[in-house]
């Protein structure tokens, strides 16, 4: 297990992380720091390996942090929850000494999978990928992997960490039918199960507006 730290100012996301972290035996989370009492020595007294920084309402603040807590300790692996996955301040981010970037969409029961994927190097984001739309992204699957529209906005929702029940009821179709959608968006993928398929939705942008309706429905 690895030591971890989260800095945010929101309860609402303190409670997201905590149900996301619950079921998984990946992390031992330390605490929680608000970012007005964050500070980068009193980050690596505690002794966290992780350190989990929210975007929150002041980017300038948080990217000062994460430049902080690495010169403080370059051993300390920081992600950044971000609001959205692009904009200069993603690249600002990385130039300070954030190792990943994770989206603030993404449902709490995807978050830990994430996470641990990115700690691994198995997710990657570059300036220039985290800076180009979620639109070009999204039409850039659909003509490569030839994704139906419908095939898409399962793959969100499956991103999002909704499970075939609630992608049924959300979408006003059966379970079945759901099932044979993402079938097909496995084999289009070249993945074998929901994770493989949330890693290429999460590292293509493919998150927005279906994942925010799947945590509400989830909730």
């Amino acid at each position: 297990m690895r030591s971890l730290i989260v800095v945010t100012d929101s309860p609402m996301m303190v409670g997201a992380i905590r149900a996301g972290l619950s079921d998984h035996q990946t992390f031992r989370l330390l605490g929680y720091l608000t970012p007005g009492k964050a500070t980068a020595e009193r980050i690596a007294e505690s002794g966290a390996e992780v350190v989990l920084v929210d975007e929150a309402d002041n980017p300038d603040h948080t990217i000062a942090l994460i430049r902080a807590v690495k010169e403080a300790d370059e051993q300390i692996t920081i992600v950044f929850l971000a609001i959205q996955l692009g904009g200069d301040h993603i690249e600002r981010a990385f130039g300070a000494g954030a190792s990943s970037v994770i989206s603030k969409a993404i449902h709490p029961r995807a978050l830990t999978t994430f996470l641990d994927e990115s700690l691994k190097d198995h997710i990657v984001h570059s300036p220039a990928t985290v800076s180009a739309c979620g639109e070009a992204q999204t039409a850039l699957a659909e003509e490569h992997l030839a994704l139906t529209s419908r095939e898409l906005g399962i793959l969100e929702l499956v991103a999002a960490g909704a499970t075939n029940h609630e992608i049924a009821q959300q979408l006003w179709i059966t379970r079945q039918t759901v099932k044979f959608h993402v079938s097909n968006i496995y084999r289009k993928l070249g993945v074998n199960n929901r994770t493989g398929a949330c890693h290429y939705a999460h590292v293509n942008g493919i998150l927005g507006a279906r994942a925010a309706e799947a945590a509400s429905i989830a909730s």
